[in-house]
């Protein structure tokens, strides 16, 4: 089934990004499974990036694609051994982001599918 990214678009702002992205990262930074795969001296760098990415996916912002190019997320994501465990403890500190963050209800389910599809595409072990 389609994501429905117009209910995005209208209802999470880059404001509202960027409060999920750093909520998110709050988590991430203390997360035994995945913390360790980001680099310990750039967490701001982290956040500005997947913030960047989601402003450019969904309000069409350029500073992504001006700084870093294309986004060819599952080559930045190939070094780290990403399988299902990784997925689902993302997906859980998202999950626990935009609860937090208080998304819009009418933005939710499609959100939660996007990052859902992007977490599977991200993994390259089978377990």
């Amino acid at each position: 089934m389609p994501i429905d990214e117009s209910l995005i678009v209208a209802h999470v702002d880059e404001a509202a990004f960027g409060r999920l992205v750093a909520a998110f990262y709050r988590r991430v930074q203390e997360d035994d499974l995945i913390g360790p795969m980001y680099p310990p001296d750039d967490w701001a760098g982290a956040e500005a990036r997947l913030a960047g990415f989601l402003c450019f996916r969904f309000h069409g912002n350029p500073a992504y694609i001006e700084s870093r190019g294309h986004p060819r997320l599952r080559g930045r994501h190939l070094p780290f051994q990403i399988g299902e465990a990784e997925r689902d403890r993302w997906m859980a500190l998202m999950g626990a982001a935009m609860a937090e963050t208080e998304i819009a209800a009418e933005a939710l389910g499609p959100l939660r599918a996007f990052f859902a599809q992007v977490a599977d595409f991200m993994r390259n072990q089978a377990h």
